[in-house]
């Protein structure tokens, strides 16, 4: 592929060259100088480099031999000493002055590529921001800071090169320095550092250790009630690199005062779709993972939070929905949040149309949920079983066991269909229009 479309483009330059040049009659031709072409692509070289073995590329074509795993030359085929690339100026220059002397036939010069950061450079960086941060310099530290952010911004080589080398760490060292000082003085470094993590994640051991210290989680949910967009936004993200990484955290979590209100506000409130799931995972993990758990969900279903839930489940992007259901099935572990999803009209519904339509996770979630509303529904009416029949769950269930799922799934899905089966004769009402879209194997 890669040979005919630099066909097609030596063609083309031709013919531009020919009317250029005095139309199609004319002999004249443009050929583009060989050791200028890329041994890969055998196309012009933008930013050529040289490896070891003395054979020069273009960057992204031997950057991306290498990030597949390579580690020899493409031509020589010998094993490379060193991957880091060296910037072969001389070369550069030539095609830069070759384009010049050319761009009567429609060639463009070449602009000078940014050189990538290297490990060195970056070492350099994060030593001065932990001098910096015990010398609590916070100018001289965000100043650093603000540079990371620019070269990681630059390109995603910069950014690996930058996460690569242990910047996390160094960064949450010092926002966890700053947060124990005078707080007040330091929002703007920390501010800074909370923005800079977001764009070097996932952040390592060390990192949350850090970070899951009591005086950075202060700092971090303070972030998360102001009201700031930006500052909540990269405050969640942050939290959720920290409960995903150590649930032990949960519990300290918790403690400070506010937290679960500035969650619950960006999920009633969306900035936008990734801070609501993340969100909706530090939300999961306090449910699941606290020693108080019951505690929390009484808070979160006085909050209305079953509600917006449902609301987000009726037209929310995929990942959405899943960590929506997440949360749904934890709450209903507990019977006040069953309570409340048993007061509201569209719990049955929304839960039972979700079966087979998002992913195996949210069919799963979904197949919980309405376990635990029929199994331990203690009304005399039992109007959740009667509804879920009426919304067609026995066929969906059925349908689900002959397509396959998990083992504990199963085993719900089997209890289920039992149960309903008792009902079938009197409450089944099937909307067939819920099957249409679905894939069989059969």
């Amino acid at each position: 592929m890669i040979m005919i479309s630099t066909w097609k483009r030596r063609r083309a330059a031709r013919r531009a060259a020919k009317e250029l040049l005095g139309g199609e009659g004319s002999e004249m031709e443009l050929t583009t100088p060989n050791h200028f072409r890329c041994p890969i692509s055998l196309d012009l070289m933008k930013d050529p480099v040289t490896l070891s073995t003395g054979i020069t590329y273009d960057r992204e074509n031997i950057e991306k031999w290498i990030e597949t795993g390579n580690v020899t030359c493409p031509i020589t085929n010998q094993v490379l000493t060193s991957l880091e690339a060296i910037p072969n100026h001389t070369i550069r220059k030539m095609i830069q002055d070759w384009c010049v002397e050319n761009r009567s036939h429609g060639i463009e010069r070449i602009p000078t590529p940014r050189i990538p950061v290297s490990s060195m450079e970056v070492s350099e960086i994060l030593s001065k921001i932990t001098m910096a941060s015990k010398k609590e310099d916070q100018v001289k530290c965000r100043d650093l800071v603000m540079k990371i952010k620019t070269l990681v911004k630059e390109s995603e080589r910069n950014k690996r090169c930058i996460a690569g080398n242990g910047t996390g760490s160094v960064l949450s060292a010092a926002f966890e320095g700053f947060s124990k000082t005078c707080f007040e003085e330091n929002v703007p470094i920390l501010e800074e550092i909370l923005s800079a993590l977001t764009l070097v994640f996932p952040l390592d051991g060390e990192a949350v250790s850090h970070l899951g210290s009591s005086s950075s989680l202060h700092c971090i949910v303070w972030f998360l009630k102001s009201g700031d967009l930006s500052r909540r936004r990269n405050a969640v993200f942050v939290l959720k690199q920290i409960v995903s990484s150590e649930q032990r955290k949960v519990n300290v979590l918790l403690e400070i005062e506010g937290v679960m209100e500035a969650l619950f506000k960006l999920i009633q409130e969306p900035i936008c779709p990734t801070s609501t799931k993340a969100s909706l995972i530090v939300i999961h993990h306090m449910v699941t993972f606290s020693t108080t758990n019951e505690k929390i969900v009484s808070k979160l279903v006085d909050s209305g939070l079953v509600s917006v839930l449902l609301e987000i489940l009726l037209d929310a992007q995929r990942s959405l929905c899943e960590k929506a259901l997440c949360v749904l099935d934890g709450i209903l572990s507990f019977e006040n949040g069953r309570e409340e999803a048993y007061n509201h009209a569209l719990t049955v519904p929304v839960i039972v149309k979700k079966i087979l339509r998002i992913s195996d996770m949210a069919t799963e979630a979904s197949v919980s949920i309405l376990w635990k509303l029929c199994m331990n529904e203690k009304r005399e009416e039992k109007f959740a079983l009667a509804e879920t029949l009426q919304v067609g769950a026995f066929q969906k269930l059925l349908l689900l066991l002959q397509l396959g799922c998990g083992e504990k799934t199963k085993e719900k899905v089997t209890e289920l269909l039992k149960l309903l089966n008792l009902y079938r004769d009197r409450l089944e009402c099937i909307d067939s229009m819920d099957f249409k879209d679905l894939k069989r194997p059969f």
